[in-house]
């Protein structure tokens, strides 16, 4: 049989019972796949456990966005990556939702096991990966930062609860230089967003054609001045395209250098805080990943469709 093995993080989210644990191993089975769970115990965890594995024909990771990046961090690090899927079992599971996935875990691992293999785009920031966002800003911690009981108590609520507590923070402006496809600006922002992901903290269709396999990723700066910008800010989301809205700047690129003037606070990756003590990122693609994934959002996500691949490999 070929060997599965499933990461699964309990602080993410909680298989409810035993039967659900035995479901999971009775249909991996079913599918030809000898399985063994094992439970993270640390932050971290997930990648050290990735980077170990031996003689692992696919690689599951039942765990929330956070989970799903150090997963993808062990993988990058190996000699020889594994084949990866993704269950979700956070509170906003930004990433699964574009692929298209549901709230059942049982459904999830039989729309994986009948969907199709695909290379990925994964960004890096300082050779830090990321999976669908890095960003920089005020409230950006929020993700990271809301304590576990609100989460626990009121799930996605608990980030809007958190979020309204913070808006008393000052908005702060970064001097950066930054290149471009070897063009050099100088700009001063208060929010910096890299994304390669269509949906970022619960909101859908940030931008229209995200693809996850065109070796690109989106940047938006912007230099929001008040609170009362943010709220224009969304306003303007809903009806112009990202690329035509005020104080935005707009790139769509595999490579970027950013240079701020003094030492920037914490990125948020994927939702967890990456601390440094750097001036100066380089954001750029990795392609060493390979994904299970649903058929259902392919044709949106991918340059290639399923027949284009079949086509070509016959």
């Amino acid at each position: 049989m070929k060997k599965c093995v499933v990461i699964y993080n309990p602080n993410s989210g909680k298989l409810t019972n035993r039967n659900d644990v035995k479901k999971i191993y009775k249909i991996l089975e079913n599918y030809g796949y000898d399985t063994e769970i094992i439970y993270t115990e640390y932050r971290g965890h997930a990648r050290e456990i990735t980077k170990k594995l031996k003689d692992v024909d696919l690689l599951l990771c039942a765990g929330g966005d956070g989970t799903l990046n150090e997963v993808i961090s062990g993988n990058i690090e190996r000699h020889k990556p594994i084949l990866l899927g993704h269950l979700p079992l956070g509170s906003v599971n930004d990433v699964a939702h574009m692929y298209g996935m549901s709230s059942n875990t049982i459904n999830n691992i039989a729309m994986l096991l009948n969907g199709t293999e695909k290379n990925i785009d994964v960004c890096l920031i300082n050779d830090n990966p990321f999976v669908y966002v890095a960003c920089m800003g005020a409230y950006v911690d929020i993700s990271y930062a809301t304590p576990r009981k609100l989460k626990e108590k009121y799930g996605k609520l608990a980030y809007v609860i958190y979020g309204i507590q913070q808006l008393k923070q000052n908005l702060q402006f970064y001097n950066v230089k930054y290149e471009v496809d070897g063009v050099k600006y100088e700009n001063k922002f208060s929010f910096i967003f890299i994304t390669n992901s269509n949906r970022v903290g619960g909101v859908n269709n940030i931008y229209d054609d995200v693809k996850l396999d065109d070796n690109k990723f989106e940047v938006l700066m912007c230099d929001i001045k008040n609170k009362m910008d943010i709220i224009k800010a969304v306003y303007y989301l809903k009806r112009r395209e990202m690329n035509n809205i005020p104080g935005f700047t707009y790139f769509k690129t595999d490579k970027i250098k950013l240079e701020f003037e003094e030492i920037p606070p914490s990125w948020c990756i994927d939702g967890d805080e990456l601390k440094h003590e750097s001036k100066k990122f380089e954001i750029k693609i990795n392609k060493d990943n390979y994904m299970l994934l649903p058929t259902k959002n392919i044709d949106k996500l991918f340059e290639k469709n399923i027949e284009d691949e079949e086509n070509s490999n016959n």
